[in-house]
């Protein structure tokens, strides 16, 4: 296959995976040793095993990190910090992008950033939809309640007052509380539901400052 068929096969998709190489009449180990030789020449950037992006300049579409992030691990989504800065919960910028899973945990390291994952139980995967991320691009993207839930269950200590104020949470009205409380309860863990009583408490304590201003 010459390179100028794979663009106009993948051309306009931010990520492809090998196996859209494979179909009808083809060589796999032909395929692979040239996906090999274009990665090696920069011509492609190599994600994790059989999953892709052209690279700059062929590169049409920049690929979101949230959809890097979605195509690396297919049964997971972002959450966490990353998606606490994206909704504005957290004022720092994020340089890993963070997402859950219920697969093992995982970390990797690629020429568009390093992506994270942590390990759930299938009890705790849920609060997450479709969101759209501009350019073409959707990926799945924790609530921001999950978010900031996925974070609690998933950091030691994080249920105290002192850890809390040091993530300095901000624009909790958008947040829905009662949804944030209701899940809590839910999930039954006391951890959780420490840890949500503080929230209230902030969020009160940020609607009384405001009222100030």
């Amino acid at each position: 296959m010459e390179f100028a068929k794979l663009i106009k096969i993948v051309g306009d998709e931010p990520i492809f995976e090998a196996g859209l190489l494979l179909a009808g009449d083809v060589n796999k180990n032909d395929v692979h040793r040239q996906l090999s030789r274009w990665t090696k020449a920069g011509k492609l950037y190599k994600l994790r095993r059989g999953v892709y992006t052209l690279a700059p300049p062929f590169q049409k579409v920049k690929p979101h990190p949230f959809l890097v992030a979605n195509c690396m691990v297919r049964a997971s989504y972002v959450s966490c910090q990353s998606a606490m800065a994206y909704y504005g919960i957290i004022p720092e910028h994020v340089e890993v992008t963070i997402s859950v899973t219920t697969m093992r945990p995982a970390r990797w390291k690629t020429p568009l950033g390093t992506y994270e994952y942590h390990h759930v139980q299938t009890d705790f995967l849920h609060g997450y939809k479709l969101t759209e991320l501009g350019m073409g691009q959707s990926a799945f993207v924790a609530t921001p309640e999950k978010a900031l839930l996925d974070f609690i269950y998933l950091q030691p200590g994080s249920d105290s007052l002192d850890y809390l104020k040091e993530l300095r949470l901000q624009n909790l009205d958008r947040l829905s509380l009662s949804k944030l409380n209701r899940w809590a309860q839910i999930t039954n863990r006391q951890k959780l539901l420490r840890a949500t009583t503080l929230i209230l408490q902030l969020a009160e304590t940020e609607a009384k400052d405001y009222t100030k201003l």
